[in-house]
């Protein structure tokens, strides 16, 4: 990874077109190696996610071009590569395994992020009828180790149609379902970047197993 990481420094500091033009090679290279540890990381969370099927890196790997145009911040390139793993691809809807890797921002994040009504509401309603076996999940040692907090924003109030004396409703207020753990870049740059991801992501399988059994359920 050190080429894509000493790319990205170098992005980070010469966003612009021209700078880019210059360096396409590089950009290449980096894409190259994202696409490579994506097709890895596939075929290892394959091993014990069933869900996912033999997906192209490239249907997984997101632009490193900014849609700019209702932005105040007009820098025309993003400063990581992305990549999500999950029935789809990186346009699914469905909850998967996000590759993150942008130099002392690397992360791995899994769940879901930001789901439409129906689906947040399918979510709620599965925690709301199994709210024990959530917390279960969310309290496995290893897991919360990585994962201590579900990510993002939560209401102020109850959801709409559910019972402010819910004894776990505090788990409903959210509006994502989503968990990150970090990457130091001395563990990107390490030959043991892929056996790290693939543990970080095998915490994650129970609880995407959860949320995509709510979306089959009630949706």
């Amino acid at each position: 990874m050190e080429t894509l990481m000493n790319f990205l420094t170098d992005l980070n500091r010469n966003n612009n077109r021209e700078w880019f033009k210059d360096n396409q090679e590089r950009y290449e290279e980096s894409r190259d190696q994202m696409l490579f540890f994506t097709g890895v990381m596939i075929q290892e969370i394959r091993k014990f996610d069933p869900g996912i099927p033999l997906i192209s890196p490239k249907e997984c790997l997101f632009r490193i071009f900014r849609d700019v145009r209702f932005s105040n911040d007009k820098r025309p390139y993003k400063t990581h590569f992305g990549a999500y793993i999950s029935p789809g691809g990186r346009k699914a809807d469905r909850p998967g395994y996000y590759l993150h890797m942008e130099p002392e921002k690397s992360f791995i994040a899994g769940g879901i992020w930001n789901p439409e009504a129906a689906a947040l509401r399918a979510v709620r309603m599965e925690i709301h009828d199994n709210p024990e076996e959530f917390k279960e999940i969310l309290s496995l040692d290893e897991f919360k180790k990585l994962y201590p907090a579900i990510e993002g924003e939560k209401l102020k109030t109850v959801p709409k149609g559910f019972d402010k004396d819910f004894i776990e409703v505090d788990l409903l207020r959210y509006k994502s379902y989503a968990f990150a753990t970090p990457l130091t870049d001395k563990q990107v740059l390490n030959g043991d970047l892929v056996g790290y991801a693939v543990h970080a992501c095998r915490q994650l399988y129970p609880v995407n197993r959860f949320l995509n059994a709510a979306l089959d359920k009630w949706l």
